[in-house]
């Protein structure tokens, strides 16, 4: 066999790195913290963010508007250089992975692993009257072959040592890290950015069920997901993407409103992905789900927020930060506040208040992109939640 001995090994030591990925990736995320400059960090969690990405308060969503660069050039990196060698382990003919998504497939591969269309994430200002975000067309594996492998990079040079996670790891020793550089230069690589959206049940004066505000986060199974798998994150979440590669759904489901209203559905009320979009496009206006929650935004049962955007420092994946506050009859018409299995672990409902906001972002094992959430939610509550 030509590969023998040298493709064992090498196959051994990166599943040790990818499981030692899965179990740590809270404690690696604290390490990776150290590399960026701490003023990029919001609301004192590791998510990072440069200023013009976090908006002063809470933006109503119809102010956050989309545009598309159908001619954008591709990201200089695609995680297939001679960097990314550590995270592409020997294949058995003795030659090595091309991706690390090819190695993940194969050595490692979760339930869901499948390389959709993406909305590229080019560019971002939250400056007033509002936030404009800039995409292009891109693929989940881009991500995937950067992301994934600059974290499993970490994950093993800090199982072998050439890094202590309690110091900055000096550059030579995370070559694929160094080359990316400044992860909030999306000029560098290709960005696929996530739908992040932390749910808000608004308590009634004379609420029979509740008497404080409630709210829905998720816990992510690494035997079923790509990333994030172990920690605690918001829900609904998903990447901001088409609901299937046909062409017809790219312009159709190139929103924000109802990449939130399809991830709702399939995260907290235990739909699909099938739209039927491989033959059609989606009509949101005859999806019944979809007309009761925007006859609620317009009627003011609903409100749904963009605050901000930021990087993890452990993957470089990107998240888009909103926040969707339920009033209480619409809320328990429609999900369910105890815990519920999904295609990707299980939700359930805690009560949103200053001691959880504490024990999910100081003690729980919590994704930057919820931690950054909740304490930005938390900051804004009276906004979001007014008497």
């Amino acid at each position: 066999m030509p590969g023998g001995e040298p493709a064992r090994a090498s196959q051994e030591r990166w599943l040790r790195a990818r499981g030692y990925l899965n179990k740590h990736r809270s404690e690696l995320t604290a390490a990776a913290q150290e590399l960026y400059p701490a003023a990029w960090r919001v609301a004192g969690t590791p998510l990072l963010a440069l200023p013009h990405w976090i908006p002063a308060a809470p933006v109503p969503l119809g102010q956050v508007t989309l545009s598309w660069r159908p001619d954008a050039a591709p990201g200089a990196l695609t995680g297939l250089e001679p960097e990314s060698e550590s995270a592409r382990p020997l294949r058995q003919d003795g030659t090595r992975y091309p991706s690390y998504a090819e190695a993940l497939g194969e050595l490692s591969r979760p339930r869901l692993l499948e390389n959709r269309v993406c909305y590229r994430l080019l560019g971002a200002s939250a400056g007033p009257p509002g936030t404009h975000l800039t995409f292009g067309a891109g693929r989940y594996f881009d991500m995937i072959n950067l992301c994934e492998a600059t974290a499993h990079e970490l994950a093993a040079a800090t199982l072998d040592g050439r890094v202590r996670a309690s110091r900055r790891a000096p550059a030579a020793r995370l070559p694929l890290r160094s080359l990316i550089g400044d992860p909030t230069d999306f000029r560098r690589r290709p960005v696929m950015a996530a739908v992040s959206a932390l749910i808000l049940r608004r308590c009634g004066i004379q609420d029979e069920i509740r008497n404080e505000p409630w709210m829905i986060l998720h816990w992510r199974d690494p035997s079923k997901v790509a990333t994030g798998g172990g920690l605690y994150q918001v829900a609904p979440v998903g990447m901001f993407q088409p609901s299937h590669d046909a062409g017809w759904n790219h312009a159709n489901d190139f929103s924000l409103w109802r990449t939130f209203v399809r991830e709702l559905s399939e995260e907290l009320l235990g739909s699909g992905e099938d739209y039927g979009s491989d033959a059609t496009p989606i009509d949101y206006g005859r999806w019944p789900l979809y007309a009761e929650l925007t006859a609620a935004r317009q009627s003011g049962a609903l409100r749904v927020y963009w605050l901000g955007l930021g990087v993890d420092p452990l993957t470089l994946v990107a998240d888009m930060l909103a926040v969707a506050v339920f009033d209480a009859p619409l809320f328990d018409s429609l999900i369910a506040t105890g815990a519920r299995g999904n295609d990707e672990g299980h939700t359930d409902g805690f009560p949103f208040t200053a001691a959880t906001i504490d024990r999910f972002t100081r003690e729980e094992a919590m994704q930057p992109a919820g931690a950054a959430l909740l304490r930005t939610a938390w900051h804004h509550r009276g906004t979001l939640l007014p008497p």
